[in-house]
């Protein structure tokens, strides 16, 4: 068995997610379902580096899978990408060692997160960006999103009922930017891990703070006392996108 290493881009807007999910149209389904063409109809196991919700897009999501024999390693991206739905695009395909985990692997994600404050709204946005037609302050933003960068218990940013016990994560760089032009704020996170929701809690967070609803330092006392009930609301997932993941060779 040959192993790969596949990059995949992907709208999210029809998906149900990117994970498996009985009676729902899922990512991995539609990757499997790919697998099985380019397979003669033997099927393979597909692994991700991680799942994106119903509704979350990604640029540079990362899978790997086990064929029975070396392919051409452009063949097998086109292939990939042709005989996948529409909405799914392989990106890239590598051949890599038999050791390599797309989950387990040590690797650095990064997400974007994109705010519309259009007035009136964009229509054609609507699947790619959460609308916020209200004012925002984007330098008290900028200086409440740097409370979240280096390692800290993100209890406070996650979403309600998870299972996860270990809710330490690092970020390594965040920020956030503005395109005038288009009435576009941009928020980008990159870290050694996610919790269920985490970007979308800390977005809805510094929502309200550019918005004058919450001070500056609410950031900061989100993380310090690990309560969710002092953080925003969860941003829509539309806006959502898993823009990199890179990984330690």
């Amino acid at each position: 068995m040959v192993r790969y290493k596949a990059t995949i881009a992907y709208d999210g807007t029809a998906f149900s997610g990117f994970q498996k999910q009985p009676g729902q149209r899922t990512v991995e389904e539609e990757l499997t379902k790919t697998l099985v063409k380019i397979s003669s109809g033997t099927a393979q196991k597909l692994f991700a580096a991680g799942r994106t919700d119903a509704g979350v897009h990604a640029y540079g999501q990362v899978v790997h899978f086990d064929l029975p024999q070396a392919r051409d390693v452009e063949k097998l991206r086109f292939a990939l990408d042709t005989q996948s739905a529409p909405d799914i695009a392989c990106v890239r395909v590598e051949q890599v060692s038999d050791s390599f985990h797309a989950r387990y692997d040590k690797h650095e994600k990064t997400y974007e997160f994109l705010v519309d404050t259009g007035r009136p709204k964009n229509p054609m946005m609507r699947n790619y960006a959460t609308a916020y037609p209200y004012a925002l302050d984007l330098e008290a933003m900028q200086e409440a999103i740097q409370a979240v960068v280096g390692q800290h218990d993100f209890t406070g940013f996650t979403a309600t009922g998870t299972a996860v016990q270990d809710k330490v994560r690092t970020i390594s760089q965040a920020s956030v930017t503005y395109q005038a032009d288009k009435h576009l704020y941009t928020f980008r996170f990159t870290g050694n891990g996610f919790l269920y929701k985490q970007v979308r809690n800390m977005v809805g967070t510094l929502l309200k703070i550019g918005n004058g609803r919450m001070p500056v330092e609410q950031m900061a006392r989100v993380i310090q006392e690990k309560d969710r009930h002092l953080a925003g609301p969860t941003a829509g997932p539309q806006g959502l996108y898993l823009k990199e993941i890179r990984y330690d060779q």
